[in-house]
C-alpha cells in the first residue's frame, strides 16, 4: 500500500532556516531547533506558526520545550512523528495537508538533534519494544544501519557492475559541491587514491561513503500558495514501502525508490524528463545510484558511465545534491536537502541549477517517501 497526495502547489514552503553543522554544537537540542525555527520564521516573514509538526528517533526536541524556547504562549495543532530520513520528504505531505485542509495557514516543520556529542545510532543498548529485533541481529555484527546497507550495497554493486571508481565519484562530487557551500562539515576534495585509503567500516562501505554524524537543526515553514506567491510549491507528495526489516526481504537492494516512483510521478502528473534536480537521501554513497535508477533519471546500464562523467553535478544532466547532501554537508536525517531544494527553486541555493521542479527523497530502508518541489 502507498498513500500518495498531489497538492498541485496549493502549499508552499515559504520560510528555511538551519544552523551550521558542527560535531559539538554546546548547546541543548531544543535550543538548537529553536534557532533553526526562528531562522525559518522569520524568512517566512511570520511572528509564529498555528500548527507545529518534527520528527525524530528518541533524540530529537519535543514540541513543548521548543515552544518555550520560541516564546510561545500557547501551541495550535502539534504532532511528533516517530521516524528518521523517512520523514523528510512525507512531513512536507503532513504539513500540506494542514493547510489544504484548513487547519492552519502557516505550519512550522523542524527536525533537530546533536547527532555527534549527543545520541549516535550504533549506541542502542538492550531494549524492550520498540528495537528489540535489534537484539537478534547485533550478535552477528550488524551493529547499526551502516552494516544493513553494507550488505545491500555488496549486491547492488555486484549486479550493476559498479565499481569503487563509481562510489568514489558520487563522493568526490559532493565534496566537490560542498566546498562552495560555508555550512558543509566537510568540503575537502578526496581524490581517488584518497578514497582507497579512507578506512572501511563495512565492506564495501568506506568512511566517506557514509553521512556525517552531525549536531544541526534544521526548519521549514509550509503555509498556503496564496500566502506566499513567490515560494516553492509543494507539489506532490508519495509515502510507502515494504514494511519488512531489510534483513527480511527478499530482495536488499530494493529500497524505498522501487516502490514510490511511479506513484509519485502519477500523483503529480510528470514523468521522469519533468526532474531538473534531485536532492536524494544520499546516507551511503550506493544509494544514489540505486536512486537515480528508480526514479528513472538514469538507466541502469548507463549509470557507471554517468557518474564517471559527472552527470550528477550540478551543471551536470541530473544535478544531485548540489550543496554536498548528507554526506558533506551534515546529516538532519535529511531535512536540509529539502531546505537545499526551496533554496534551489527560489534560485538561492548553493552552485545554482536553475531548475524548477525538485526531487526530494528520504528513508529508512524498505520504506520511506519522496517529494516534487515546483518553483512558483
Amino acid at each position: 500500500m502507498t498513500g500518495r497526495q498531489g497538492f498541485s502547489g496549493r502549499a508552499a514552503v515559504a520560510g528555511v532556516g538551519m544552523t551550521t553543522p558542527t560535531r559539538a554544537s554546546g548547546v541543548t537540542v531544543p535550543v538548537l531547533a529553536a534557532r533553526a525555527c526562528r531562522a525559518a520564521l522569520d524568512d517566512a516573514g511570520l511572528d509564529r506558526p498555528d500548527a507545529i509538526l518534527t520528527y525524530h528517533l528518541g533524540d530529537g526536541a519535543p514540541v513543548p520545550y521548543v515552544a518555550r524556547e520560541l516564546g510561545l504562549d500557547d501551541l495550535g495543532w502539534h504532532n511528533e512523528i516517530s521516524g528518521g530520513g523517512s520523514q523528510c520528504a512525507s512531513i512536507l505531505g503532513d504539513a500540506a495537508m494542514l493547510v489544504d485542509a484548513g487547519i492552519a495557514r502557516s505550519v512550522l516543520v523542524y527536525r533537530a538533534l546533536n547527532g555527534r556529542s549527543g545520541h549516535r545510532v550504533t549506541t542502542t543498548g538492550l531494549r524492550l519494544g520498540e528495537g528489540t529485533e535489534e537484539e537478534f541481529t547485533r550478535p552477528y555484527g550488524l551493529a547499526g544501519p551502516v552494516h544493513q546497507f553494507a550488505l545491500a550495497a555488496q549486491r547492488y554493486l555486484h549486479d550493476t557492475l559498479l565499481t569503487e571508481e563509481h562510489t568514489h565519484a558520487v563522493v568526490a562530487q559532493s565534496r566537490e559541491h560542498a566546498a562552495a557551500n560555508p555550512r558543509a562539515l566537510r568540503r575537502d576534495p578526496l581524490l581517488l587514491e584518497d578514497y582507497r585509503a579512507e578506512p572501511m567500516v563495512a565492506s564495501p562501505v568506506r568512511r566517506a561513503d557514509c553521512c556525517q554524524e552531525t549536531d544541526a537543526a534544521c526548519a521549514l515553514v509550509v503555509t498556503r500558495a496564496q500566502d506566499a506567491p513567490d515560494a516553492p510549491r509543494v507539489h506532490a507528495v508519495v509515502r510507502g514501502g515494504a514494511p519488512n526489516r531489510m534483513d527480511r526481504t527478499d530482495d536488499v537492494t530494493r529500497v524505498f525508490s522501487a516502490h514510490v516512483a511511479a506513484p509519485l510521478y502519477a500523483a503529480a502528473g510528470m514523468r521522469p524528463a519533468d526532474v531538473r534536480l534531485a536532492l536524494l537521501y544520499d546516507a551511503y554513497s550506493w544509494l544514489v545510484p540505486r536512486q537515480l535508477e528508480d526514479f528513472g533519471l538514469v538507466e541502469r546500464p548507463d549509470l557507471g558511465g554517468f557518474l564517471l562523467a559527472r552527470g550528477h553535478a550540478a551543471a551536470g544532466e541530473v544535478p544531485v545534491n548540489p550543496h554536498g547532501g548528507l554526506l558533506s554537508e551534515g546529516y538532519v536525517h535529511g531535512l536540509n536537502n529539502v531546505a537545499e531544494a526551496v533554496r534551489q527553486l527560489r534560485g538561492a541555493g548553493t552552485n545554482p541549477t536553475g531548475a524548477d521542479v525538485a526531487l526530494c527523497t528520504g528513508f529508512g530502508g524498505g520504506h520511506g517517501a519522496a517529494a516534487l518541489l515546483t518553483a512558483p
